[in-house]
This record gives structure tokens, sequence and C-alpha cells, in this order.
């Protein structure tokens, strides 16, 4: 089973950056949806960015304006780059490698999630 790779968390100061990146092998992935969800304890998993093949983008409310996410398709890789942090964006960042989006929502793929990086921003 192909897994993702994520890589780029870390601890920053609330208006700080970083950014993660998310390597998949296979180049099925280039014609994929790819994206990144974040999670908290005791809450549930939720979409921060989903990117297309073609480069169409979808992100939640709460990160718009602060957060990018590209891809490079002959990498098959997908990066969140993270501006202006706020201690409210701590939480578990994982990737996924296919990720289904209609007008009802995005609905991630349960076999190609990666391991998670931790994000945390301090106040």
């Amino acid at each position: 089973q192909v897994q993702p790779v994520e890589s780029g968390g870390g601890l920053v100061q609330a208006g700080g950056s970083l950014r993660l990146s998310c390597a998949v092998s296979g180049s099925i992935f280039s014609i994929n949806t790819m994206g990144w969800y974040r999670q908290d304890p005791g809450k549930q998993r939720e979409l921060v960015a989903a990117i297309t093949s073609g480069g169409s983008t979808n992100y939640a409310d709460s990160v718009k304006g602060r957060f990018t996410i590209s891809r490079d398709n002959a990498k098959n890789t997908v990066y969140l780059q993270m501006n202006s942090l706020k201690p409210e964006d701590t939480a578990v960042y994982y990737c996924n490698a296919d990720i289904y989006c209609s007008g009802y929502g995005c609905y991630p793929s349960d076999d190609y999630w990666g391991q998670g990086t931790q994000v945390t921003v301090s106040s």
C-alpha cells in the first residue's frame, strides 16, 4: 500500500510561517486531487486545503488568505505554505493523496493517509 510521506511540521511563534510537503510514490497520483487535513485531540479531522491535478484549489474558511496549497505533478508532491500562523492552527496535519470533491464537500480516501506531522503555534 502506498503511503504519502509528510515533512515540514514543527514549532513556530504566532505570526510565523511553515511549509509542509507531502510526497507520494506512483505516477497515478498525478491525476488525483490531493490535500491536507488537520486534527486536534478530541476533534474531528477537518479539511484544510485540496488541489486538483489541474491546479484548482479549495480552502477551509479559517485559512483562506493565509495558507496556499500547490503541487508539483512531476514529483507527485503537494505543498502547504502556511503564513500568519495562529495558535488555533495547532494540530496534527495529514496529507491525503486521493480526495473526491463535489458540490457536497470533499471526501478523502481511507487508503492514502500519511502518518501526520505536528504543527504547534505558540502565542
